[in-house]
């Protein structure tokens, strides 16, 4: 499909990427939405924890909602999709990744940005509860790459899936990661290395054998972090190897369900791999939308609905 135009333009403050981005993730607040708590037990042993929420009538639609690096399903980008969809007739499971509800899983593995398994299964379980005709997925960031690998991978959909879509997505993992460790994202990048350190030690304490206290020593920066847990947690060789099986991008032509990808201009977190500008124009189910503000996950609007909120349920209304 042609690029898609954006007409996003917020108050003056919130042009810059960093403010936007820093705003949006600290201080944003959702008032009013009520989420109920259901554990999904895994075929390996692990578990999942879901918040649903509701819309006041009974709904026969429901989205998935997928969260960031070290997000939940209690950070605002979250809640505030979720409230969005609630008022608009649309039920909303909103996932916490294993490890990421307030709870440290079972296994030595976690979470990462490929792990399409594990929103399978989301899918499976809510497919088994019979109660929906149609299951829209959203994915914020590394939930995003995550939303797009699943849709593009080599399997079969149901078709009660009718869209998909990306916000602030790192198409490209490496690219993403080098932007990130670039000296105008080092609060950023040392804040997300140290909220996955600090999830080390209990894994430490539970898999001596596989991890060591001087192994979590020698992780200074992100991609240390992936050396060091993430591919050998995971099966990959090294951190590039999971970069280059997990990053959305080589996935993008094989999409044949609906799929919206927002991604601002003004994204530090995103490098000029992230934006897909040729797969989208040879695909007819991929939609690229390039605002030029927003930041990552910034897209600050009036009644702090989200321009990005805004034009999932756009989206998703145009397209069913």
């Amino acid at each position: 499909m042609p690029i898609l135009p954006s007409d996003y333009n917020p108050n003056f403050i919130f042009k810059n990427g960093h403010l936007s981005t820093v705003y949006s993730g600290l201080f944003r607040r959702i008032e009013g939405l009520e989420q109920q708590r259901e554990r999904l037990e895994l075929e390996d042993g692990d578990f999942m924890d879901l918040d649903w929420s509701y819309a006041k009538t009974k709904s026969e639609k429901v989205i998935i909602l997928l969260h960031g690096l070290e997000g939940n399903a209690q950070r605002p980008y979250i809640t505030g999709s979720a409230k969005a969809f609630n008022l608009d007739g649309v039920d909303a499971c909103a996932v916490n990744f294993r490890g990421c509800s307030g709870e440290t899983n079972r296994l030595f593995r976690s979470y990462h940005s490929g792990a399409t398994e594990d929103l399978d299964a989301v899918v499976q379980h809510i497919l088994e509860k019979q109660e929906y005709s149609e299951i829209y997925i959203k994915g914020v960031s590394l939930g995003g790459n995550m939303a797009l690998k699943y849709t593009g991978e080599d399997r079969i959909l149901p078709p009660e899936l009718k869209a998909v879509i990306g916000i602030s997505v790192p198409c490209n993992l490496h690219s993403s990661l080098k932007e990130l460790m670039s000296a105008k994202n080092y609060l950023y990048a040392k804040r997300f290395k140290n909220h996955l350190v600090a999830k080390l030690y209990p894994k430490q304490k539970m898999f001596p054998d596989n991890l060591s206290t001087n192994d979590i020593d020698q992780i200074k920066t992100l991609k240390d972090f992936d050396d060091i847990y993430t591919s050998r947690a995971h099966g990959f060789k090294n951190a590039i190897d999971y970069y280059e099986q997990c990053s959305c991008r080589q996935f993008l032509p094989k999409i044949k369900v609906p799929t919206l990808i927002v991604n601002a201009k003004n994204d530090s977190f995103l490098g000029e791999e992230c934006y897909p500008y040729t797969e989208a124009k040879e695909n007819s189910n991929l939609y690229f939308k390039v605002p030029d503000f927003g930041g990552h996950v910034g897209f600050v609007a009036p009644s702090n609905l989200y321009y990005s909120e805004k034009t999932a349920i756009k989206f998703v209304q145009d397209m069913v």
